[in-house]
């Protein structure tokens, strides 16, 4: 277990931006949670600091809980109220209204692009960042909500409809998207490819199902 932060240091990691990061606090705040890895101060102006892997794992962890495990991709969304998370495909269906959905995830999407700008060194928006790479499933979920892409969903009765999915895979740098329609499965391919990632389509050995492995290009 690591030792956790002050309850000041932690409502500064929780009012964090649920997308890029991106602190607010004084001075002395945000050089504290420097000095303990938790955040970094960006190398261009404005000088923003921005959480590292580490705090956004304390961010999305119940207050006494501090994991010490290395950083991995989500495999659900967040169930945090007020804190934004991409459908992955699979969840129950949400009452949220369609258009403040929109607006939640054009956000998000917004927000991730200026992370790109901040992070990637040469300010490319073309390609994904560090907290991608760190946030594998959410990542290539919020590329493929932002585009339009419909989620699988369960009712209430635990009837799922069609949609993509977005998992985990045994590979260190890569997820699944697994979606019944082709047309929807190919199409995704495509918002991937012109999302920074690079996808290639396979077969499962037993069914014949397509799927897309996919992985953030790192040129």
């Amino acid at each position: 277990m690591t030792r956790p932060p002050t309850a000041a240091q932690r409502r500064v990691i929780d009012a964090a931006d649920p997308v890029t990061g991106r602190l607010r606090g004084t001075e002395t705040q945000l050089a504290a949670l420097v000095k303990r890895g938790l955040a970094f101060r960006h190398q261009r102006p404005p000088h923003d600091h921005f959480l590292t892997p580490a705090g956004h794992r304390i961010r999305e962890s119940p207050p006494d809980v501090v994991e010490s495990a290395p950083a991995v991709a989500p495999a659900t969304t967040s169930s945090t109220p007020g804190v934004f998370a991409a459908r992955i495909g699979g969840e129950e269906a949400s009452d949220t209204a369609p258009a403040a959905r929109t607006r939640e995830v054009h956000s998000a999407w917004q927000g991730l692009l200026e992370l790109r700008r901040m992070t990637n060194r040469d300010g490319s928006v073309e390609r994904p960042c560090g907290w991608e790479r760190t946030h594998l499933v959410q990542a290539a979920a919020l590329a493929l909500e932002a585009a339009g892409h419909r989620p699988a969903a369960r009712d209430a009765t635990g009837q799922e409809s069609a949609g993509y999915k977005v998992r985990v895979t045994p590979q260190p740098e890569a997820v699944a998207v697994r979606d019944p329609d082709g047309e929807a499965l190919r199409a995704c391919a495509g918002t991937l490819e012109r999302a920074g990632w690079q996808v290639s389509e396979h077969k499962e050995p037993r069914t014949g199902a397509s799927y897309l492995l996919a992985s953030p290009r790192r040129t």
